[in-house]
């Protein structure tokens, strides 16, 4: 497995297994598959409720804890937002079974940010998170976080697929020291992505499947990404993607297939705003 070595020097893989949408009934077998696949970034979020499903998997796959990266991430907290995230966070962390998480995310730009970005530097500091970061955060939210506070954020992780490739994004994290995680990979299935001519061509170059491309097209241009899939098929088909590498050309046919925009919502919309702001996790 290649790994993407962030801001801290913390050593992450650049392929991981996410539970997003997964149900909790379904999410142990799944997990404990992903990790006989050979996957061992796990990616879980307060907000999926599973993380003790994922917990449950990684307490009973015998793989060593040292060998595991494992992400949750953190939901808008209620004032006071510091006390409060650290709360969650022991929350999450017994539910996943754990003594520590490789990689602590604030899971939305909203609420008092700094609040919770001062409980997740303490955390961090602790070693209780060996590295912090966010997720959804366009650039203007990310480097103003970037400039006012002591810890940079380790990973930045949003919505990255074809359609919507940002590059301009991942230039100015870059530059910042912040590394690109993709959510969305497959774009879940928008736009045919799965009979998408440019990509099914380029996998019948290769003799792969329309998603290793887009795995490999991610991972070539050094961003981490975090499929998910229920079938244990799919989970090995979804890992066996370093043996092969695009072309340029292969690289700029699929750059030409970016939109500019996102194909779910936008995180600057009012009404996106208010609605995730509102959401509150139950207990």
């Amino acid at each position: 497995m290649q790994t993407v070595t962030l801001n801290n020097g913390v050593e992450m893989p650049i392929l991981g297994f996410g539970v997003y949408q997964i149900p909790p009934e379904q999410t142990e077998q799944a997990v404990t598959d992903a990790l006989a696949a050979g996957y061992r970034l796990l990616d879980t979020a307060a907000a999926y409720g599973n993380e003790e499903a994922v917990g449950r998997a990684i307490k009973n796959s015998g793989v060593p804890r040292e060998e595991l990266f494992v992400t949750t991430k953190l939901w808008v907290q209620d004032t006071p937002a510091e006390e409060n995230t650290k709360r969650a966070f022991e929350t999450s962390l017994t539910k996943l079974g754990l003594d520590y998480l490789d990689l602590y995310l604030m899971h939305q730009p909203y609420g008092d940010v700094y609040g919770q970005w001062r409980a997740m530097e303490a955390l961090h500091h602790e070693g209780r998170a060996k590295a912090i970061g966010v997720a959804n955060f366009y650039p203007d939210r990310l480097l103003d976080l970037v400039i006012n506070n002591k810890v940079t954020p380790a990973v930045n992780q949003i919505e990255t697929h074809p359609f919507f490739q940002r590059t301009a994004d991942q230039e100015l994290m870059r530059e910042h020291g912040v590394q690109i995680q993709s959510w969305g990979g497959f774009a879940e299935g928008k736009n045919d992505i799965f009979t998408h001519p440019v990509l099914s061509g380029i996998g019948e170059k290769h003799g792969k499947s329309v998603a290793q491309v887009v795995l490999r097209w991610l991972t070539q241009r050094d961003v981490v990404a975090i499929p998910k899939s229920v079938r244990a098929e799919r989970m090995a088909e979804n890992i066996d993607i370093f043996d092969f590498e695009l072309t340029d050309d292969q690289m700029a046919a699929i750059a030409a297939l970016d939109t500019g925009g996102t194909l779910f919502f936008d995180h600057h919309a009012p009404d996106m705003v208010s609605w995730l702001s509102a959401r509150r996790l139950d207990g």
